[in-house]
């Protein structure tokens, strides 16, 4: 479970100072995919970086299945598992193996569970052609795979997405949404971002809509249809954000 109370999230400088998150507060249940929608620049990554650790809050905290990310930030990142869009984490030196395994390592993972893993993951996303090949040759749609599999090495309980299918073919991405509800039938909790409204309306229980820095909308999307009286998810959000609506 993640909890969100009253974030805010300010960047300063000796010129300027800009909120990217203000007062943001909304809960992802456990066993639970949340789609979390807003433009560029909205502040998505923001909060994603605040959940995984790499920014503290100016205010207000936030809890991963019970561990405050300020004050336990080792126990949430053992909880976690992250990707970022356009950051895969990975060393273009080592092949995809070494890479994952390195990353198992870092988690205390043992050589069976890891060899059990990588191939489990391997197969999942189509990569054993390419699984002793170094990073450094790989396509842009080859690389994302690994990270993802990076991502789930450590089977984590919390996952965070930051536009997972950037760069991934019709088929790959079809691939890994049926993997994302496998993980919700194992009861894994997932947040990700995404501007593919079909996607999030595929995968998600809920949505978190977020217009520069503020919350929207945070709640399930049989009610939001009910309530906008349409199933247009891409028209909804455009309409919110034309009548200036916070929650």
């Amino acid at each position: 479970m993640i909890e969100i109370n009253e974030v805010t999230k300010k960047f300063s400088s000796k010129k300027e100072s800009i909120t990217a998150l203000n007062h943001v507060s909304f809960s992802v249940p456990e066993g639970q995919v949340v789609g979390l929608l807003g433009e560029n620049g909205a502040g998505k990554t923001t909060l994603l970086r605040a959940i995984s650790t790499l920014y503290t809050p100016t205010s207000g905290s936030i809890y991963v299945d019970g561990f405050s990310t300020t004050d336990n930030p080792n126990e949430v990142k053992k909880k976690l598992g992250v990707l970022f869009g356009g950051e895969t984490g990975l060393y273009d030196r080592l092949t995809a193996r070494e890479n994952l395994k390195y990353f198992a390592r870092l988690y205390g993972m043992s050589k069976h569970e890891t060899k059990v893993q990588i191939e489990d993951l391997a197969v999942k996303f189509g990569m054993k052609d390419y699984l002793d090949r170094k990073v450094g040759s790989f396509s842009k749609g080859m690389r994302q795979k690994v990270a993802i599999a990076r991502t789930l090495i450590h089977d984590p309980d919390v996952i965070l997405l930051d536009e997972p299918t950037t760069g991934l073919d019709i088929t790959s991405s079809n691939v890994f949404r049926q993997f994302i509800l496998q993980l919700k039938k194992q009861g894994k909790t997932l947040l990700f971002s995404s501007h593919i409204m079909e996607e999030v309306q595929t995968l998600c229980d809920s949505v978190v809509m977020i217009h520069k820095g503020q919350l929207v909308y945070e709640g399930n999307l049989e009610t939001l249809y009910h309530n906008e009286d349409s199933k247009d998810l891409n028209f909804i959000f455009m309409s919110k954000l034309a009548r200036g609506e916070t929650a």
